[in-house]
C-alpha cells in the first residue's frame, strides 16, 4: 500500500520524509526541490514481535512496512498545470491514501508560498485544487454516461449517482465527506476520484512547541476542520523527528523521555496509516523468525494464508490460531492448548488483529 507526502511547498514534506524513511530526500528552503516523488519503505512498529521473538527465542524480527511517497509541492492553480501541478496530480492518484503535512509553526527563515502561515488556507489550497481535477474528469464522465444513458435505460442509475458527486464537488466539498450506501461506495471508489482518498493531516510544528507539550493555535484549527471530515490529526515536529531517526534505539528512548514522549511522532503517524489503509496483522512465530503480515480487515484465512504463499491458499486444510494476548497470558502455546485458548478455525473465519496462526494445509 502507497501513501503520498502532500502539502504546499516548504511545509516540511521532505524533512518529514527523510526521518520516515532515512532515505536523505533532498530538502532545501525554495519550492519544488522534490521533482520526481522519492519513495521510501518503513516498518510499522509493533512490540508484541519483540514478545514472540523472546518466547520462541527467533533468529530475526519481520515487520510489516507501507511506502511514503514524498509528491512535489503544490500551487494554487496545479489544476490548471501551475508549477508542477500536472505531476503532482498524476503521482498522488497512485496513491491508496494521503498524507497532507500543513505547517503549523513561524520561522522567517523558512518562507512560505503565500507569503503568511495560514494553516487553514493551506488546506483550502489542495483540496481546491483536488476538487478541480476530480470535477473536471467528472464532467468527462457525465458527458459520456448521458449518451450510454440514450441506448440503455440501465446507465441511469450510475447517472444519478455521478451527477451527486459533482453537485458535492460544485460546493467545494471533498467526496470523501459523502454519505453513500456500500453499492455505491464502491462504485465511486472504482472512480479514483483525489478529494475521495482516506487522508491524515500531519500537523508539522516548531521545537518550542513540542518543548511545551502544548497546542497551538494552528494545530487547533487544523484539528476542528478534520473533524468535518471525520479525519485525523497527527501532531510532529520535522526537525525534531529527523534527529530522533538519526539515533540509535537507546539513545532514541532516552531522548523520547528527554521531551517526555511516550512514543515518537513518527511511530504515530506510521501506526495511523495503517489504520487509515484499513490494515491489521496477523502474526507468525518460530526460531528462525517471527512476522507480521498485513492484511485488509475482513480477510477470511484462506485468504490470510495465500499472504504467506499460494499454496497455503490453495490447499488449506485448518489455522491453529491464537490470540496474541492470550499467548502472552500463558508463555507458551502448549500452556495455552492446555486451557482450551487455542482454535482450529476452518475457510470462513475471519482474521482478527494479532491473531497468531499455523497454517495446515496440503498440496
Amino acid at each position: 500500500m502507497k501513501l503520498g507526502i502532500v502539502g504546499l511547498p516548504n511545509v516540511g514534506k521532505s524533512t518529514l520524509f527523510n526521518a520516515i524513511t532515512k532515505a536523505g530526500a533532498e530538502s532545501a528552503n525554495y519550492p519544488f526541490c522534490t521533482i520526481e516523488p522519492n519513495v521510501g519503505v518503513v516498518a510499522v512498529p509493533d512490540k508484541r514481535l519483540n514478545v514472540l521473538r523472546d518466547m520462541y527465542d527467533s533468529k530475526k524480527i519481520v515487520n510489516t512496512a507501507i511506502e511514503f511517497y514524498d509528491i512535489a509541492g503544490l500551487v494554487r492553480g496545479a489544476s490548471k498545470g501551475e508549477g508542477l501541478g500536472n505531476q503532482f496530480l498524476s503521482h498522488i492518484r497512485e496513491v491508496a491514501a494521503i498524507v497532507h503535512v500543513v505547517r503549523c509553526f513561524e520561522d522567517e527563515n523558512v518562507v512560505h508560498v503565500e507569503g503568511k502561515i495560514g494553516p487553514l488556507d493551506d488546506i483550502e489550497t489542495i483540496n481546491i485544487e483536488l476538487i478541480l481535477a476530480d470535477s473536471e474528469m467528472l464532467e468527462r464522465r457525465i458527458a459520456k454516461t448521458i449518451k450510454q444513458a440514450k441506448a440503455d435505460k440501465s446507465a441511469l442509475a450510475e447517472l444519478g449517482i455521478l451527477e451527486r458527486i459533482k453537485s458535492v464537488l460544485d460546493s467545494g466539498l471533498n467526496v470523501r465527506t459523502m454519505e453513500l450506501e456500500p453499492e455505491e461506495r464502491d462504485f465511486v471508489k472504482s472512480l479514483n476520484l483525489l478529494s475521495n482518498k482516506p487522508i491524515i493531516y500531519c500537523a508539522n510544528v516548531s521545537e518550542e512547541d513540542v518543548a511545551s507539550g502544548e497546542e497551538n493555535d494552528y494545530v487547533k484549527q487544523v484539528r476542528t476542520f478534520a473533524e468535518s471530515e471525520n479525519a485525523e490529526v497527527v501532531v510532529i515536529c520535522g526537525k525534531v523527528e529527523q534527529e530522533i531517526a538519526e539515533l540509535e534505539d537507546e539513545d532514541r528512548q532516552a531522548f523520547l523521555e528527554e521531551l517526555g514522549l511516550n512514543e515518537s511522532g513518527l511511530d504515530q503517524l506510521i501506526r495511523s496509516s495503517y489504520h487509515l489503509l484499513d490494515l491489521i496483522s496477523f502474526l507468525t512465530a518460530g526460531p528462525q523468525e517471527v512476522r507480521a503480515w498485513d492484511i485488509k480487515r475482513g480477510t477470511k484465512a484462506p485468504q490470510a494464508g495465500g499472504k504467506i504463499h499460494s499454496d497455503i491458499e490453495r490447499g488449506f486444510i485448518r489455522a491453529e490460531t491464537i490470540a496474541f494476548e492470550d499467548l502472552k497470558a500463558y508463555g507458551t502455546m502448549a500452556a495455552a492448548k492446555d486451557v482450551g485458548k487455542v482454535r482450529l478455525e476452518g475457510k470462513e473465519y475471519v482474521i482478527q488483529d494479532g491473531d497468531v496462526i499455523l497454517f495446515r494445509f496440503n498440496v
